[in-house]
């Protein structure tokens, strides 16, 4: 498969963390918990017969969960890591599932203006340098009414020394929750208090991953009085639209 559309833009990720998206941990304790958290963010029924982009899609471990959870009539999946697309083809094949696939840039994708009902961006964002670009090209290829699901760690679980150690991002572009909704606002998109949510996952919190928490020692901080870790959002294209 070519490798044209790669660009500075893609940060390569560490053999570590490459193994790991494949992992039964990544499938089972964070798309999965992921997907079904988004699913009960929406206040509005879901498209039905919706054409339906994973933007990122890795190596396509989160095919199966999707096509339960949202039953989208088409399925696409968009990665910019060639061998990542080649995985997600074999994923594809082994569920029985028909996903178009394709290689590009999440700041320059190649699909036309308005073709997508529900593009789902899980654990990504914090890889593309060009992160309003990418949101961009997000809010473009929606259909008016369409909607983002917006999952990502933040700047507080990035920037600590495990997951820089085991992982590669480009930290000048990390950012706190509410950084990330003000961006999804600025943007155009719409969204209030009910469709986001703030998970306080165990393998979220990575000065002990929960430990304390799990054998009783210590009580989990409460909202507000914590930096949070991850925001998930399911965030709307006005119908009349909006030019960002």
């Amino acid at each position: 498969m070519s490798a044209d559309y790669l660009s500075d833009n893609y940060v390569e990720e560490t053999r570590f963390g490459f193994w790991f998206l494949r992992s039964h941990t990544w499938q089972h304790h964070v798309l999965r918990v992921a997907i079904n958290d988004l699913r009960n963010l929406f206040d509005t029924p879901l498209p039905a017969d919706a054409v339906l982009l994973d933007a990122g899609c890795g190596q396509g471990k989160s095919f199966r969960y999707l096509k339960q959870v949202f039953a989208p009539a088409r399925l696409m999946g968009v990665d910019a890591d060639p061998q990542s697309l080649t995985l997600s083809a074999e994923e594809a094949r082994r569920l029985g599932l028909d996903v178009e696939l394709i290689g590009s840039d999440c700041a320059s994708l190649k699909l036309p203006d308005a073709s997508v009902d529900v593009l789902f961006c899980h654990q990504t964002f914090h890889h593309l340098v060009e992160q309003e670009h990418a949101l961009a090209e997000f809010y473009r290829v929606l259909k008016p009414g369409g909607y983002l699901l917006f999952a990502e760690s933040t700047e507080a679980y990035i920037d600590t020394w495990v997951i820089r150690w085991l992982f590669r991002h480009p930290m000048h572009v990390q950012k706190s929750a509410e950084q990330y909704l003000d961006m999804l606002r600025g943007q155009g998109f719409e969204f209030g208090p009910q469709n986001v949510s703030y998970p306080y996952l165990w393998w979220s919190r990575s000065k002990d991953f929960g430990l304390l928490e799990r054998l009783g020692l210590r009580k989990p901080a409460p909202f507000g009085q914590r930096e949070e870790t991850l925001v998930n959002v399911v965030a709307r294209k006005p119908v009349q639209g909006h030019a960002g």
